[in-house]
C-alpha cells in the first residue's frame, strides 16, 4: 500500500523530475542514474525506480519538464497579444525569453545533453522532436494571431539565431558581453523581421529616437 501511495505522489515525482534535471546539467547522461537522481533530490535509495518504468522514461520526462518550467508569464503574454505592434516591442520579448532561459542555466544544460542522448535512441528523439515543433509552433500562432510585424519564416529565424546565442551565453559566457548580447538580440529582430512600419516609426518618435 506505502508503495503505491508513493508512486502516485505528484509532487514527489515532479522533485525527483527536477533533481534528473540538475544531474543532467552537473554530470551529463552517462551520470543519469536512480541513484545519482535518489541521491539529488534526498529521498530513500530506491524511490526514482517506483515513478519511472526505466531510465529512458525518466530521460523523456526530463525533456517535458523542461518546457513547463519555461512557460511565459502571463505578464509577457500580455505583452504580445495587447503589446504595441512594434520591432521594438519584439525586442524585449526576445531579451525576456533569452533571460527566462538563462535563469534556468541546469535546465538548458540538460535539455543539451537530452539532444545528444537523442542521437542515440530513436524513442527520445521522436518525443523531443514532437516537444520542440509544439513550442515553435506555439510561438508562430500566437505571433501571427497577435497580428506582428514579421511572419512564420521570421520567428523561426528568431528561434534559431537566439537558442545559439543562448548556447554561447551558457556555455562560454566570455564570449559576449551583457551590452554586445543586448545588441545582437536587436539586431537580430531588425534583420530578421523586415522593414519598418508606421506604428515603428510612432514608437521611435514617441520615444524621441
Amino acid at each position: 500500500m506505502e508503495w503505491c501511495q508513493v508512486r502516485t505522489n505528484p509532487e514527489r515525482r515532479q522533485a525527483l523530475i527536477d533533481a534528473a534535471i540538475e544531474v543532467l546539467a552537473g554530470q551529463g547522461a552517462r551520470g543519469l542514474t536512480f541513484r545519482a537522481v535518489d541521491k539529488e533530490a534526498a529521498v530513500p535509495a530506491g524511490t526514482a525506480s517506483n515513478y519511472f518504468a526505466n531510465r529512458d522514461d525518466l530521460l523523456t520526462q526530463a525533456g517535458a519538464r523542461f518546457y513547463e518550467r519555461l512557460q511565459p508569464s502571463a505578464e509577457t503574454m500580455a505583452k504580445v497579444t495587447e503589446g504595441p505592434k512594434t520591432r521594438a516591442n519584439i525586442t524585449e520579448l526576445m531579451t525576456e525569453v533569452v533571460g527566462r532561459i538563462e535563469a534556468f542555466r541546469t535546465g538548458y544544460l540538460a535539455l543539451l545533453e537530452l539532444r545528444l542522448e537523442a542521437t542515440r535512441r530513436p524513442a527520445l528523439r521522436e518525443v523531443l522532436t514532437e516537444r520542440v515543433r509544439a513550442d515553435l509552433e506555439f510561438n508562430v500562432r500566437n505571433h501571427l494571431d497577435a497580428g506582428m510585424p514579421g511572419d512564420e519564416t521570421s520567428v523561426r529565424l528568431l528561434y534559431l539565431a537566439l537558442n545559439w546565442l543562448i548556447l554561447d551565453r551558457l556555455t562560454l559566457p566570455g564570449l559576449f558581453t551583457e551590452e554586445q548580447s543586448a545588441e545582437l538580440i536587436e539586431a537580430a529582430v531588425n534583420r530578421v523581421v523586415g522593414a519598418e512600419t508606421r506604428t515603428d516609426e510612432d514608437h521611435r518618435r514617441a520615444n524621441g529616437l
